[in-house]
């Protein structure tokens, strides 16, 4: 194998497609269902609320940080964007972009804390996560809201506008798109590389490392929020606690994908991979029936052990 596909190759990201077709004749053995055309698809559509958020949080994790707001984010972005679709025409026009704004706004407070204030990520994204909790709790009054999904909303969740592809995987595929080029084709992508793999060397070489850091957060809160108003769509309405069982299938998928939870490593197509992988774990997880504490142990499990790994492979390297 010649050098430049030595590089291209990346032995993680072919892992989770080896696991991915390995999940998908294990499904098989217990029904031809799994191999249908109508499943995979079905399949796809569900996991596109998931690559959603992992998309934002793969660019955090490339960084070395990390986002815990994740959960209650994707609630914000649900029920900001359902409040503002109660207040007539107008905000049902703006319902979405409202939702992601909201997203935003805790993303660059997240990127703030982070990047300027210099508070370890870990500990001020929960903290986000606590007080998007409390408002939101606060706004409803702890009730559920009553506020419905938009026609749009509903349409972009689950309608099929081109052909048999549900209209969440074209959203997936846009935003996956424009994030590949974002990190492959473009001065912030090699910045935020950098950053990722040595701050101080990358700031020495003039990137600006804390507009990075916030950029990057700000991406995670828009795309989670976003994720929160199409899940809404999906469901009819906002509820609380939409976003809880998100945040640890995200790391996983991101990991898997072969993106460095020390940062500095990844592509968007191994998240992609990564994704495919939780999203039908997840679908044979519940056909056999396994309860959810079982699912958090084995996206721990995995989180744990990709973390081991590349921790030692960081510790030999240097």
């Amino acid at each position: 194998m010649s050098a430049p596909a030595r590089r291209r190759f990346d032995p993680a990201v072919a892992t989770a497609f080896g696991c991915i077709v390995a999940l998908l004749l294990l499904g098989s053995l217990y029904s031809t269902r799994f191999l249908s055309p109508d499943y995979l698809l079905q399949q796809l559509q569900v996991g596109s609320f998931l690559a959603l958020v992992a998309t934002g949080l793969m660019v955090v994790v490339l960084l070395g940080q990390i986002d815990l707001s994740v959960p209650w984010i994707v609630t914000v972005g649900g029920m900001m964007a359902t409040a503002a679709a109660g207040h007539g025409p107008l905000g049902a026009a703006l319902a979405i972009p409202f939702g992601v704004l909201c997203g935003v706004a805790f993303g660059l407070f997240n990127g703030l804390g982070v990047a300027y204030l210099r508070v370890p990520s870990m500990i001020f994204t929960l903290g986000v996560d606590a007080v998007a909790q409390g408002l939101m709790v606060l706004k409803t009054g702890g009730s559920a809201p009553q506020d419905m999904a938009t026609p749009l909303m509903r349409d972009l969740a689950t309608g099929r506008a081109l052909g048999p592809v549900p209209n969440a995987v074209w959203v997936w595929l846009l935003v996956g798109t424009a994030t590949s080029f974002l990190l492959s084709r473009t001065t912030y992508g090699r910045a935020v590389y950098a950053v990722g793999n040595r701050e101080a060397a990358a700031y020495l070489s003039g990137v600006r490392t804390r507009r990075v850091t916030l950029a990057a957060f700000a991406l995670s809160g828009g795309l989670s929020a976003l994720s929160g108003a199409l899940l809404a769509g999906y469901s009819g309405k906002a509820y609380q606690g939409m976003g809880d069982g998100y945040l640890l299938p995200a790391i996983a998928a991101v990991v898997l994908g072969g993106t460095s939870i020390l940062g500095g490593r990844g592509t968007y197509l191994g998240t992609t991979a990564g994704v495919i992988l939780i999203t039908l774990l997840q679908s044979i997880l519940s056909v056999v029936q396994m309860p959810d504490a079982g699912r958090q142990v084995i996206y721990g499990a995995v989180i744990l052990a990709m973390l081991l790994l590349y921790g030692r492979g960081a510790k030999i390297g240097a």
